[in-house]
């Protein structure tokens, strides 16, 4: 009777998950849901959160700069959502910094990033995406999960459980996070790496980037290997016992976690044992290890990616330019110009670069009004991306925002469209990856989203 009541009890939880859940057939293994040729194996996605400015990094505006200091036009702004500009004078504030052009390809990009620009032959920017939120967190949620409910899959989760990793040894989805100076350090909840309704095996796993990437990764002293390898497969026969008795699938996540944790107390010390790295190349990313740095996780990042890990997420703060946007993106610069150019020439180098999908960019972009000083308030209009190699066409600018950069008017980009073509480049059919929850058919794309053909090679 016992036995009877606790599978009557797990089967009522799933069913209040969704009973789609018991359909995803192995639910602990990737899904294969691999719809055509992929381009890219692999992504390694640079979210500068907080913000960036499009019109400091990617953006030129020389009309904005003409219309420095006199009245925002009433056409652009009128009934248009503002964060915190509401019931203010608008008042236009011109580029803070210089652009030049770089490369063959003679893209424009702000002089304080002459290292992106040394790879801008390598790399599409996109001056014309758009997002739905407007305040950081819902915005993180959107371009994370494709949604501003909380609770959803993240990106990595979706693509870990789509395709699974190319180790056994690693996670599929691995974020790190570096914080710097320049602006507010928002925080990042852990829920942007959620799995949400998918196995939470699929979850992103954090790595700290000062001390153990991974807490407890090693054995406390007097414990073996084979120890603890014998405590291991104790608990999870007794785990095994139990999902026999009640099926609940998270159990099966539990057992596997437990085998990865084994397993990574071997494969994360070596990972991170940057002794064999050339002097050279430690020095192209400009990378101390166990500081904490954007460059030290751009080369970790590179790292895990030759090892096999599907979707690699660093989260670098402090873009959130209220005030002193001219001297925080010159302090943001100086941090991650040099790391993102090595990460890209250091892939290519390898060779790695043609199946590694590069994105650069933040969660919104910044306004073209001042908020009375010397800031820029949140701005979903219009803002700029980049991204690099699998698939993407090399050395190339698509869209734009108007004259002011207020807003994106030509071949605009959504959060959905961007993920769809991140999808596409994986070989991944955005409008066939569902997973079916309290009664609807979920997916990262949610009800809209178009693969962004002009970007592909």
């Amino acid at each position: 009777m016992q036995e009877v009541n606790l599978k009557r009890r797990a089967f009522l939880s799933k069913s209040c998950a969704g009973f789609g859940l018991a359909a995803l057939g192995n639910l602990m293994g990737a899904s294969d849901y691999r719809h055509h040729a992929a381009k890219a194996k692999r992504v390694i996605f640079l979210y500068q959160a907080g913000g960036p400015s499009h019109l400091e990094t990617f953006d030129s505006k020389p009309k904005l700069a003409a219309m420095h200091g006199k009245p925002m036009p009433d056409s652009f702004t009128k009934g248009q959502q503002i964060a915190q500009l509401q019931g203010k004078p608008l008042i236009c504030y011109g580029p803070q910094q210089n652009f030049a052009r770089f490369g063959k390809s003679g893209q424009e990009i702000c002089e304080l990033f002459p290292k992106i620009g040394s790879v801008a032959d390598d790399i599409c920017i996109v001056k014309s995406m758009w997002t739905e939120q407007i305040n950081h967190d819902p915005a993180h949620t959107i371009m994370n999960t494709g949604s501003i409910i909380t609770g959803r899959p993240s990106m990595g989760s979706w693509i870990a459980y789509g395709l699974g990793a190319e180790t056994e040894d690693l996670p599929g989805f691995v974020v790190m996070m570096s914080s710097g100076r320049g602006g507010q350090n928002q925080p990042i909840a852990a829920r942007q790496w959620s799995a949400g309704m998918l196995p939470s095996k699929f979850q992103g796993v954090k790595f700290n980037s000062v001390g153990d990437p991974v807490l407890y990764v090693r054995n406390p002293p007097g414990v073996t290997r084979d120890m603890q390898k014998d405590s291991i497969d104790a608990v999870n026969r007794l785990n095994q016992k139990t999902y026999a008795a009640i099926e609940d699938p998270e159990i099966q996540t539990r057992i596997a976690q437990y085998e990865m944790a084994f397993r990574m107390q071997s494969s994360v010390p070596d990972l991170v044992d940057m002794s064999k790295e050339p002097t050279n190349v430690m020095e192209m990313y400009g990378a101390k290890p166990g500081d904490g740095s954007f460059a030290s996780n751009c080369l970790l990042a590179r790292r895990l990616a030759q090892r096999g890990v599907r979707f690699i997420q660093l989260y670098h703060r402090d873009w959130d330019h209220h005030g002193g946007v001219k001297d925080g993106i010159a302090a943001k610069s100086q941090e991650v110009d040099q790391a993102t150019a090595a990460l890209i020439t250091d892939l290519k180098q390898r060779g790695m670069l043609d199946d590694t999908l590069v994105v650069w960019g933040g969660e919104f972009g910044r306004t073209p009004m001042s908020q009375g000083g010397d800031g820029r308030d949140h701005h979903i209009k219009g803002f700029s991306y980049f991204m690099a190699g699998g698939g993407i066409k090399p050395g190339v600018t698509y869209g734009a925002t108007d004259d002011l950069g207020y807003a994106a008017v030509e071949n605009p980009v959504s959060v959905h469209d961007f993920h769809a073509t991140m999808l596409h480049l994986l070989g991944v059919n955005h409008l066939r990856m569902t997973v079916k929850y309290q009664g609807l058919d979920v997916r990262l794309t949610g009800v809209s989203g178009e693969v962004v053909k002009g970007i592909l090679a």
